[in-house]
């Protein structure tokens, strides 16, 4: 067995896991977890409505060292039996990005192991063949605090942005919002709570980008007349929260709706011969029921499976990372880079050949 023991600290949960597959190459269909533990800082950051970036790095320092025994010793297994260590080398914030790479590189140092800097987009979109087998091509739609992409995944190391946001990032809008209504961290699954008692139909929302021929998200107007509605109204009662909830909520489905329907059949075009194509999501979002539920009736509609990993893999976790270095290992991508001199990243681009814009994951992107 190949095991891997693998670390994420790119904003605030500080992760460690230990993923095994069997040595004889037949492993897309049975990889084993063997740990995976999380330990996530909500509390500290509640306080201020939104993850502090010293704060995180700060927990990730105090935190990490016993998270990767208790990951090891949940694994049944220790480093001498771990064939590499693999590490969130970027994107995310920088200060926890250092401090997970750099102690990956101690204990990869100190116990001779090869050492792979994973790209924490890579590994939501190598999720699903850990949770699902899922065989290349596919689609992944990645709606999370600071992403929102669709990717076409070809392979470990062939991806393809066809859509990102122009501007902000859809768990960002739902955390904006929340905040905007004076609902606690996290906003998403607050936003959703409150939603579940409200009228979608009270506010007439726009669904942004709705109908158009490019392919992007964006969700800044859309935050904005969230804005403006609760102004107008103020004070707001509880029945105007659970209202604005529910009325963005709904839009923000049929936004992705329209988005994704796009995408979908642009992946029938490209690959006619796939008779079961698969949309894979993932990220934080993927937990709303409204939007997951929409973006099934999407993928019955248009003859795609839809594939969700489990929540606890779908939101920030080391398994991924750890399954990622395994991908890398399988193909050789591994040895073609020197984990041991890679820099973290706070931006790294899953597709380094699409056009930089806001969202990609590319320095230098304008407003």
């Amino acid at each position: 067995m190949i095991r891997v023991l693998g670390i994420e600290t790119s904003c605030d949960e500080t992760a460690a896991s230990v993923v095994g597959l069997d040595a004889d190459g037949s492993c897309v269909l049975s990889p084993r977890i063997l740990s995976n533990v999380v330990l996530s800082q909500i509390a500290e950051h509640a306080a201020f409505g939104g993850v502090v970036p010293e704060i995180a790095a700060r927990a990730h320092v105090e935190a990490l060292d016993g998270i990767v025994e208790a990951a090891l010793a949940d694994a049944g297994t220790d480093l001498s039996e771990v064939d590499a260590v693999a590490a969130t080398a970027g994107p995310g914030l920088v200060g926890g990005l250092i401090v997970g790479l750099m102690t990956a590189k101690a204990i990869a140092a100190a116990a001779g192991k090869q050492l792979i800097a994973i790209n924490h987009l890579e590994g939501h979109a190598l999720t699903a063949r850990l949770t699902d087998g899922l065989e290349f091509p596919y689609l992944l739609l990645l709606v999370s605090g600071g992403h929102t992409q669709i990717v076409r995944v070809g392979g470990v190391g062939d991806y393809q942005r066809w859509a990102t946001t122009i501007d902000d990032a859809l768990g960002e809008a739902f955390d904006k919002t929340a905040k905007m209504l004076g609902l606690p961290y996290p906003g998403g699954p607050n936003v959703e709570k409150a939603a579940a008692g409200g009228d979608a139909a009270r506010f007439a929302f726009p669904r942004p980008m709705k109908g158009s021929h490019q392919p992007d998200f964006s969700f800044s107007g859309l935050k904005t007349a969230v804005r403006q509605a609760a102004s107008a109204i103020a004070p707001l009662s509880e029945r105007d929260v659970a209202d604005i909830c529910a009325s963005f909520q709904a839009a923000v489905a049929d936004a992705l709706a329209d988005r994704v329907r796009r995408a979908l059949a642009r992946f029938r075009a490209e690959y006619p011969d796939i008779s079961e194509p698969a949309l894979v999501v993932a990220g934080g979002v993927a937990a709303n029921r409204m939007v997951k539920g929409t973006l099934e009736d999407l993928c019955r509609e248009a003859g795609f499976r839809f594939v969700a990993p489990p929540l606890k893999l779908c939101t920030d976790n080391a398994a991924m990372i750890a399954w990622a270095g395994i991908e890398r290992i399988r193909t050789g991508l591994a040895d073609e880079d020197d984990g041991f001199s890679f820099v973290p990243r706070s931006r790294w681009p899953l597709d380094g050949l699409s056009a930089p814009v806001v969202g990609s994951g590319r320095r230098g992107a304008k407003a």
